[in-house]
């Protein structure tokens, strides 16, 4: 009872669209998935066969959300809207964790043993996000929406990209559900890049200013090209601000 108790009051401590009790014990399906899962891993524990994976089958048919029986999930943790998430059989989710929709904590192939990850206290996933193998998430851990996360992660970091790349962060108390001010690592990159063409094609461009001119077409298709690479650095600074996603 001291577990669904805590479920219940994370939803109401981080979920802005929880007003009353009622809405959530009809219309949160990660509460109703979690409840389902806490029997089914009960009985799975007692090595009844068969009736803990159809509980965790019929859960998963009313709420959109597939967890193992054999799965362990601490106290607090939210599932914030749940559809198309999956929890392998040998994941470890710690207390007062919170996933949002879309995540797998799956494996990597059919290999024996602990095969899905260990998420510590605390810890973030963002929408879409994949957590494949034995890996290790330590606590408050953020992973960005549609990361890709193969390898163990020390606590306190925020991870993103595909696959998803450590952003270490101030080990405060208070951490922010959002994802709006992770990085982009792989524009950054990008742009690193092309401020380096830019500083480049300016170099290439001094030289020629130093070789006499052969003749007067060679000056008349200088100029469209000029125009056009405005055009191209134009284009490509737009994208990289994001108005080209």
């Amino acid at each position: 009872m001291a577990i669904l108790k805590a479920d219940w009051q994370a939803i109401f401590q981080r979920d802005p669209a929880a007003r009353n009790w009622l809405e959530v014990l009809f219309c949160s399906p990660g509460l109703q998935a979690l409840s389902c899962h806490r029997i089914a891993h009960w009985l799975h524990s007692l090595g009844i066969p068969v009736f803990p994976r159809f509980l965790s089958q019929l859960s998963r048919f009313f709420t959109g959300i597939e967890i193992h029986p054999g799965a362990k999930i601490g106290k607090g943790v939210v599932i914030d809207h749940g559809m198309g998430v999956v929890i392998g059989e040998t994941a470890i989710v710690g207390d007062y964790a919170l996933i949002y929709q879309g995540v797998t904590l799956g494996g990597t192939g059919k290999e024996k043993g602990k095969r899905h990850p260990t998420l510590g206290n605390n810890v973030l996933v963002g929408a879409g996000a994949k957590l494949l193998g034995n890996i290790h998430i330590g606590d408050h851990v953020r992973v960005g929406a549609g990361s890709v996360v193969l390898r163990d992660i020390p606590s306190h970091c925020t991870v993103v990209g595909i696959p998803g790349r450590i952003i270490h962060n101030s080990r405060a108390k208070e951490e922010s559900p959002l994802n709006q001010n992770l990085p982009d690592l792989e524009a950054e990159v990008i742009r690193n890049l092309f401020e380096r063409i830019k500083i480049l094609e300016q170099e290439v461009e001094n030289l020629q200013t130093q070789l006499p001119v052969t003749s007067a077409d060679d000056q008349k298709h200088q100029k469209p090209k000029e125009n056009t690479s405005v055009d191209r650095d134009q284009i490509i600074t737009e994208f990289l601000d994001g108005a080209g996603i």
